[in-house]
């Protein structure tokens, strides 16, 4: 198996080590002039060989950005996450059923007070129509039982 030196380096390998040279440049380590050669050297470059000779003498990148959160802790949060998702839930649900709860309790005492038995009533009349000729009404009744004269 070929040593990682004498591979061939990538177009985004360059830029990588590109990368760390001006930033090397930002914090004092490198002067502009001593930038620029090492830049040339970076882009004429083909293996990470060269690549890693012209950084010899920096120090190596800190990924202290990218520090690996352990599994425990990601599947901790996505269990409080799920957990407050459904605790949302529920205090709506619950909020939901309250309202439509009070709401049936107003009909119902509603009903109770102005509604219950009684039927609708309009302009003063009460429930059932008078005949136009009087039939029905208690003075036009003829009397039960023995004769009625006419």
């Amino acid at each position: 198996m070929a040593r990682r030196s004498a591979l061939r380096a990538s177009d985004e390998d360059r830029d990588r080590v590109a990368d760390r040279l001006r930033h090397a440049a930002g914090e004092g380590r490198l002067l502009t002039e001593e930038l620029e050669e090492r830049l040339g050297a970076v882009f004429s470059s083909r293996t990470y060989g060269e690549l890693d000779a012209v950084v010899f003498d920096l120090p190596a990148p800190r990924d202290e950005g990218r520090r690996k959160t352990p599994l425990w802790v990601k599947a901790t949060l996505a269990l409080a996450i799920l957990v407050a998702m459904i605790a949302v839930l529920a205090l709506v649900a619950l909020i939901v059923v309250g309202l439509a709860g009070a709401w049936l309790l107003w009909v119902f005492f509603a009903w109770f007070l102005f509604g219950r038995g009684r039927g609708p009533r309009h302009l003063g009349h009460s429930r059932r129509r008078p005949h136009p000729l009087g039939y029905g009404s208690p003075r036009a009744r003829a009397p039960r039982g023995g004769s009625a004269s006419l």
